[in-house]
């Protein structure tokens, strides 16, 4: 088995049960395999954890990077772009979610997250025409994540779509 499937099953058992569950049992119970099968690819909880924490992380960053096309601003539309993207697609919005999740009981699990954040919204605002909307755009940005990660069924994909364009309009 791949190592994807395996975080797969390992983000859906957080989702769905919460860290409490999060066993190497229960992943490999819920990728089919055996737990040596599973132990092979991630020898502790601790090496799942941070293989979600790090997927989530350079997922997030690739659909960054493929938003941004480096003109003025275009940061903080690729970072609002790569939100969205997210948001829409339920298989991902939950990986977040799960990853953070499981990294928040562990400040050393929770540290690349910490750092990625840092530097998600410690940018040097030089490149942003007008600094303080893009800050104020990225923080509702993450704040619309947050909700939607606890609460999914609030934000239909029309609200979701209108949200994006009201968030986009506020840039110059």
């Amino acid at each position: 088995m791949k190592r994807e499937a395996l975080l797969d099953a390992a983000e859906s058992v957080l989702f769905e049960h919460g860290t409490q569950a999060l066993t190497l049992a229960a992943v490999a119970d819920r990728a089919g395999v055996s737990k040596g099968g599973l132990l092979y690819h991630f020898p502790t909880k601790e090496a799942l954890v941070k293989a979600m924490v790090a997927r989530v992380i350079e997922e997030f960053d690739g659909l960054i990077a493929s938003y941004d096309d480096g003109t003025p601003g275009s940061y903080t539309r690729a970072y609002v772009e790569a939100t969205f993207e997210i948001l829409g697609g339920e298989a991902r919005a939950y990986r977040r979610w799960s990853a953070i999740t499981a990294a928040a009981a562990d400040p050393e699990q929770a540290e690349p997250l910490n750092e990625a954040m840092r530097r998600w919204h410690g940018r040097d605002p030089g490149d942003d025409p007008d600094p303080g909307a893009a800050q104020v755009v990225r923080l509702a940005a993450e704040g619309l994540w947050e909700v939607v990660s606890h609460a999914p069924e609030l934000y239909d994909g029309e609200q979701l779509a209108a949200l994006k364009r009201r968030l986009l309009a506020l840039l110059p």
